[in-house]
């Protein structure tokens, strides 16, 4: 929802400013509608970035991106730059929507000998799971979540864990000199990712908007995701060198950043269609069934005096 986008560039622009100007960066930009949104209230609010740069290795995407923001920012366009590799040093803000539950994971089972490592090979036609005793570093990984929950995981207990996110954090936090990095996602604190009863893990394989839990069905058709682990994000990123800023559900994020004041203007539209539409995205934006509580917003930075106002509402870092 474009009110979505008008928020997130509020919390943007306050960044730009404290850093006194500087770039926006967003890797995996999608379709590029955020992108255009973002760039369009950042306008709207004299907060344009010198830079808004977009780290997209896929070709098709990266057309795709273009053709959009031609479209909706036109006017815009000499602010684009399209990277295949992180940027050099910067000032600014990083924006991250949906794409850290992409980023690959590990499976792993508890087995009678200790930890597994799901591993695919070749069944007939098609693909099927195997398991082999967990390598060194999965081995380590799975010990340190038993030890920070405090009790070991049962035998036969499914799950994943993300073991790119410190080179890939490192990555990050070596381009950002100054400024803030700001990741939306799906996921759950560590305490809750590893619940007992969420014994056969969270990847979710969609295609066609159809759900299903056998990554083998459309190989390369099918997306794949997992939930993410924010204890795990918090310790890659201070890992790296990053501050951790706040961690809150995206309902209080979008209040704190002016979402009454955003819809309100949403709301006194001429078309009732528009007005229609607003509303049901305000539902499904903070809703607690809806994406209000399902989604978080996590932010960590570097070189900021002032705290970010979008964590003001309602702070949980102390469940990480």
């Amino acid at each position: 929802s474009p009110l979505f986008a008008r928020c997130l560039a509020r919390q943007c622009a306050e960044v730009l400013a404290a850093v006194g100007g500087g770039d926006v960066f967003e890797p995996g930009a999608g379709s590029g509608a955020l992108a255009a949104e973002l760039l369009r209230e950042l306008e709207r609010l004299d907060a344009l970035p010198r830079r808004y740069r977009i780290l997209e290795p896929s070709p098709a995407l990266q057309q795709a991106q273009r053709e959009r923001l031609a479209e909706r920012v036109p006017h815009l366009l000499d602010r684009l730059e399209w990277l295949a590799a992180w940027p050099e040093p910067f000032a600014g803000v990083v924006v991250a929507n949906e794409l850290l539950d992409a980023v690959p994971v590990e499976g792993f089972r508890i087995g009678d000998r200790g930890p597994e490592q799901r591993c695919t090979v070749v069944a007939g036609d098609g693909f099927a799971d195997d398991w082999r005793p967990a390598p060194a570093a999965l081995a380590a990984a799975v010990a340190r979540i038993e030890a920070d929950l405090g009790r070991a995981l049962p035998t036969g207990y499914v799950s994943e864990v993300q073991t790119a996110w410190p080179a890939w954090f490192e990555g990050l936090a070596a381009g950002l000199q100054r400024g803030a990095a700001l990741f939306i996602d799906y996921g759950y604190v560590r305490s809750e990712y590893y619940l007992p009863e969420r014994s056969m893990g969270t990847l979710v394989c969609t295609r066609a908007h159809r759900a299903h839990d056998d990554p083998y069905d459309w190989p390369g058709l099918d997306d794949l995701s997992a939930f993410v682990d924010f204890t795990a994000v918090t310790e890659a990123a201070t890992g790296a060198g990053l501050e951790l800023e706040g961690f809150t559900p995206q309902a209080q994020f979008l209040f704190a950043t002016g979402l009454e004041a955003v819809a309100a203007e949403a709301m006194a539209a001429d078309d009732e269609r528009e007005r229609l539409l607003a509303s049901q995205a305000i539902k499904r934006l903070t809703l607690p069934g809806e994406m209000g509580e399902r989604f978080n917003v996590i932010g960590f930075s570097r070189g900021l005096e002032a705290p970010l106002s979008g964590f003001a509402q309602r702070e949980l870092s102390h469940r990480l």
